[in-house]
């Protein structure tokens, strides 16, 4: 079902540094406004540099004050994405593995607020004997060390950096002041310069402007930085005068001012940049010779994409449904599995506290979905329409898949239901500790308690999962050929509650089968009704690990059952 990689495009090897390493650098800004899809445009020029044959690594640099995203709402963030190492990070980290195929790290993602916290610490050491700590040299050289630290831990030949808010944010400064020095050190021919700005289209005079790019790029003079190329991003067809116009008061080449329309899909991106040769303009700039991306599995992706047209209604049962941003691994995972069985996916949005209060309308939502994916979250809040939607798709066997939070959903409804007593719930939702242990199905993981800090202390990262043959899971990771001699697996994980095992035998008994469990700490994993078509709920997230060539086995188990293939 999953195509073979093809081997990659030419390369030429370049000269490595012992200050720098042997990676040359590729930073990637955005101008005018947030919002412009900085992480697509930094994943896709990744992606191009890869099918070049290069070595590939990225780094999100975000000027925000908290440490890491781990403790922020959907609501202002988005969804926080782990790494194998157990980072939580931005969302565009997602964007990186799923264009470039490579993991990220915990190198992959700063913040203002790390930077700082660690130049504190260091200050409170005494490791500046007794100076005065400053913007300028102290936060911008940790910047600077960070970045080439990773490039160096990383060994990359090609290191992306993603400058995230927007040029002339007053947050920011630091880091583009960074750069400039970088620049100033390594020399132009090591730093490529991408800035993605927008034009605007003005509806009254019918017709997209220039001018605020022409002051986005001014600014980043000011600074002290001179971009090598600008997308110019647009809904718009964006007339040839336009670009020319661009060029000539941006000082930068006709070839390297390079249209960046609204497509289609996110995965036509890299295409779209490279039939411009994107390639070949940073490969000129960087000494990198003539550099030729072998571009043949995008291009088959994209006729997969264009092929996939009979629509697949995919219930999408959470808290943030307004929010696409929220579930964004979760939506691309979908769309991937359907694409690979020529259908192309309607995310039906189910809020499950319009569920719980019996909403007819959103009753109806769900109904019409071939398949449910109840998601991830924290807290009490819409929990009981979660149930709800899991009790509908085991009694009526209509194909399930639990994500995290999802998982525990599966349980607690089965046991309800099987054990005839409702208020069996989770630990997490019981926030008054009114009801005992007895009644918890899912409870705190060892060493997690009620006032422990929220920051950083989830269970984190890449774990093991043994899976027991003859299950629903282990045939979908066996057909993807992603079984490890052992009979384990590797999935990345984000929670802090676990499944009770004093009800395992209980339920065990009544059909509840426990197909993935931690080979050394006997953790449930994965868990599934028996005697249905597809019910199944992970403890991981397998979404962080979906690619838009190579769709997860748990997400392809869902749509062929789905699809009724």
């Amino acid at each position: 079902m999953n195509p073979k990689p093809h081997s990659t495009g030419s390369k030429k090897k370049t000269k490595r540094s012992p200050a720098f390493g042997g990676a040359k650098f590729i930073i990637v800004t955005g101008g005018v406004c947030s919002s412009l899809g900085k992480g697509i445009a930094t994943a896709s020029i990744g992606a191009i540099m890869k099918a070049c044959g290069y070595k590939v690594f990225v780094q999100k640099l975000d000027p925000y004050l908290n440490v890491d995203p781990g403790t922020m709402s959907p609501f202002q963030h988005g969804e926080v994405f782990v790494t194998d190492d157990g980072a939580e990070t931005d969302l565009d980290l997602g964007h990186y593995e799923r264009f470039i195929d490579e993991p990220m790290s915990k190198l992959s993602t700063i913040t203002t607020g790390k930077i700082y916290t660690d130049v504190i610490a260091k200050e409170r050491r005494g490791d500046f004997l007794g100076g005065t700590i400053q913007v300028v040299p102290h936060i911008t050289n940790a910047i600077k060390d960070s970045i080439i630290g990773a490039a160096k831990k990383s060994k990359a030949e090609i290191m992306m950096v993603e400058v995230g808010g927007t040029v002339g944010d007053i947050e920011g400064e630091p880091y583009l002041e960074a750069i400039r020095q970088m620049k100033s050190d390594m020399g132009p021919a090591r730093i490529f310069h991408v800035h993605l700005t927008l034009l605007p289209y003005l509806a009254a005079s019918k017709e997209l402007k220039t001018k605020p790019t022409q002051l986005s790029v001014r600014e980043l003079r000011r600074i002290g930085l001179q971009p090598d190329i600008i997308l110019t991003r647009a809904d718009h067809k964006i007339p040839t005068e336009l670009l020319d116009k661009v060029s000539k008061f941006c000082d930068v080449p006709r070839s390297a001012v390079i249209p960046a329309p609204t497509v289609k899909s996110i995965y036509d991106v890299p295409l779209n940049l490279q039939q411009y040769d994107i390639a070949g303009v940073i490969g000129k700039k960087l000494g990198l010779g003539r550099l030729r991306p072998d571009m043949r599995e995008w291009e088959e992706g994209r006729k997969r994409y264009e092929e996939a047209s009979e629509p697949v209604r995919i219930a999408l049962v959470g808290k943030y449904t307004h929010l696409d941003d929220a579930y964004l691994s979760q939506i691309e995972s979908i769309k991937s599995a359907a694409v690979f069985h020529g259908r192309k996916a309607e995310i039906v949005w189910v809020d499950s506290e319009k569920l719980e209060k019996n909403d007819a309308e959103i009753w109806k939502e769900l109904k019409s979905a071939a398949g449910i994916i109840v998601s991830s979250g924290f807290g009490s809040r819409g929990i009981e329409g979660k149930i709800a939607a899991a009790w509908y798709a085991r009694t009526h066997k209509v194909p399930y898949l639990g994500l995290c939070l999802g998982s525990q959903i599966l349980a607690i409804e089965f046991a309800r239901s099987m054990l005839k007593d409702n208020k069996l719930t989770s630990q997490e939702f019981d926030e008054k500790g009114l009801l005992g242990q007895e009644r918890y199905v899912v409870h705190y993981l060892p060493g997690q308690h009620k006032g422990r800090s929220m920051g950083g202390t989830l269970r984190l990262g890449a774990y093991q999962c043994r899976l027991k043959k003859g299950t629903k899971a282990y045939a979908s990771y066996k057909e993807a050929g992603q079984i490890a001699k052992d009979g384990t697996i590797s999935e990345r994980h984000r929670h802090r509650y676990e499944f009770n095992q004093a009800f395992r035998t209980r339920l065990e008994e009544k059909g509840l089968v426990f197909s993935g469990e931690g080979p050394e700490t006997g953790l449930m994993e994965i868990v599934e009704v028996k005697d249905h078509p597809f019910m199944v709920g992970s403890q991981f997230h397998p979404e962080f690990k979906s690619r838009p060539h190579r769709p997860h086995p748990l997400f392809e188990g869902f749509m062929k059952a789905v699809t009724g293939k």
